[in-house]
């Protein structure tokens, strides 16, 4: 199960005998993520009035809260259901437990308390729509939009006027069919009606940052610090924004900042432990673990405590931890980079195998591992920089030989990261230079700004090649191969001498270890380039060797 990465809304239904502002207290408090305070405002309202509605807002705080707890969301949803004899909104409230927990059953009962309530309640019209939209892996766009709107039109007509909360989730809705345009559009109808625009701005920033609009995502969130300095979640949206333009100093200055405004609960702490994790201040996430890791019955503690061992180098306490959070998690909360994350480890332990055979299998397990986290475009982790890291393909570029065209190139990409240009340039200018340390990491650069561009692949194989980086240098020309293979004919036509060129190699380093696939490998070769007499010689030994034991070896050139 994993939540939502934007933000989320709780919403609210005014029950005069409730008493309006005291509701709205504490949904204000559940957006401002002051969690542990909007907890106390609905149990107290569920103290003095224990009703259907009452249980159900207090579950929803558990649901909508950084690391949803639904076991405790459930028991408050169910204590509401028994309160009423149509308790409609407990019931969705049960239905989304369902979702996340990863039971696509919630769908369908969602579907049949709305067909009960016969659409007249535009509150329960929205709890369903929401419900819909709170987990990524178990949610109905479609279906959330249809019923967000038909709360809105009831709200209109028997309201005249519509809550902010409402289009906040519908942006939420039209943000995961990736239509960014009509989220825009929603969240610009929650402005004319939102009483903290510090909250609209927030979410307006974050869809930007999603589209990659980074100037109109920082103006936002800047209006958002003008019109409410004590919102949150602005500061928790700076913090990501400025990891990813890795300014790690106004990241963590961001971090102190939602600490201060957000409450101190336990549930937000591991939430600012993770995002110390990402921003590189390993101590502080490490500190405010051991804060809280005594105080939450989460197994997600077991997780994050993985990932700083993992950093620390501390590989088998590491793989402890790891197995711990599996063993105790929902099978719907072991995620693609926990899986990612176990690949590593098998990584770092396979350096320590003494026998090549051993050591081979674990490196094949810790690949197929990470390859989970990178085809769900996990970036929890830089997988192939930590991969090469743990596996001793982290090259220091500044062990090489330079030039004053590369220093000059490198205080370039100093204050441009994501210039692409100048990556290749300095990549080049390593190789020119034979610095293939240098080359291999700005290759690297490259894959993870453009991460579908073939050649940097095939250039990154040469580099690790040459800098007798064999494992790494099979893995990166075998991604090549893998890459052109899904190119029109015509492209791979034009580049028919340096695919060649990728199986030939390959099938070289495997020509000892698994001579079926280096057979494969060296014939296909030679379909492309029928005239390559080192791949014919290749073959002429497989051939000769394919049914008996280890031959002399060679040199791939």
């Amino acid at each position: 199960m994993k939540k939502k990465l934007f933000l989320g809304s709780i919403g609210v239904l005014f029950f005069a005998s409730l008493g309006a502002q005291t509701v709205e207290e504490g949904l204000s408090y559940a957006d401002a993520h002051k969690y542990t305070k909007a907890k106390e405002v609905f149990n107290q309202l569920v103290q003095k009035s224990p009703s259907s509605e009452n249980y159900f807002y207090l579950g929803n705080v558990y649901i909508t809260q950084n690391y949803p707890d639904l076991d405790k969301a459930k028991s408050y949803f169910q204590k509401g259901a028994e309160a009423d004899k149509k308790p409609y909104l407990d019931m969705i409230g049960l239905a989304s437990v369902k979702l996340g927990k990863g039971d696509k059953s919630g769908l369908t009962d969602i579907q049949e308390i709305v067909q009960k309530s016969r659409g007249k309640d535009a509150e329960v019209l929205f709890r369903a729509g929401e419900a819909l939209t709170l987990f990524p892996e178990n949610n109905n766009p479609d279906l959330a939009i249809q019923y967000i709107n038909q709360a809105i039109e009831r709200a209109k007509d028997k309201e005249g006027k519509v809550p902010d909360y409402y289009y906040y989730s519908l942006g939420d809705a039209y943000r995961l069919k990736k239509k960014a345009g009509d989220a825009m559009t929603a969240y610009d109808n929650a402005a004319m009606v939102a009483k903290n625009k510090a909250s609209v701005y927030t979410r307006m920033a974050t869809l930007w940052m999603a589209a990659s609009q980074w100037k109109l995502a920082m103006e936002n969130m800047q209006k958002a610090v003008s019109v409410d300095p004590t919102y949150a979640p602005v500061y928790q949206a700076l913090a990501n924004y400025h990891i990813i333009y890795q300014k790690h100093d106004e990241a963590a200055a961001d971090l102190l900042n939602y600490l201060k405004y957000a409450d101190e609960d336990p549930q937000t702490l591991l939430s600012v432990a993770k995002l110390y994790f990402a921003n590189g201040n390993y101590q502080e996430s490490n500190q405010i673990l051991d804060k809280v890791f005594d105080k939450v019955d989460d197994s997600i503690k077991y997780k994050l405590k993985a990932y700083i061992l993992y950093n620390e180098g501390k590989y088998d306490e590491a793989k402890q931890n790891i197995d711990i959070f599996v063993s105790k998690a929902s099978a719907d909360r072991v995620l693609s980079a926990d899986q990612g994350l176990v690949g590593l480890i098998y990584a770092a332990q396979a350096q320590k195998a003494q026998d090549q055979s051993v050591k081979n299998q674990m490196m094949q397990q810790a690949l197929q591992k990470i390859n989970i986290a990178k085809a769900a475009k996990d970036t929890t982790l830089n997988w192939d920089e930590e991969l090469a890291k743990v596996s001793g393909a982290n090259m220091d570029s500044d062990e090489g030989p330079t030039n004053p065209a590369i220093e000059a190139l490198k205080k370039q990409i100093a204050a441009d990261p994501k210039n692409s240009d100048n990556l290749y340039k300095l990549a080049i200018a390593y190789q020119e230079a034979k610095n293939w340390n240098g080359a291999a990491s700005t290759w690297q650069k490259m894959i993870v700004l453009l991460p579908t561009w073939a050649p940097a692949y095939y250039s990154q194989g040469y580099a690790y090649q040459q800098a007798k980086k064999d494992d790494f240098a099979k893995m990166a020309y075998q991604k090549y191969i893998d890459m052109m293979s899904t190119q029109p004919q015509d492209e791979q036509d034009k580049n028919k001498d340096m695919i060649s060129y990728a199986y030939f190699v390959v099938a070289y380093y495997e020509r000892d270890t698994d001579r079926v696939k280096a057979k494969d490998y060296v014939i296909k070769s030679l379909q492309i380039n029928p005239d390559y007499s080192e791949a014919q010689n290749l073959l002429k030994y497989i051939n000769a060797n394919i049914d008996t034991g280890d031959a002399q070896q060679g040199t791939a050139k």
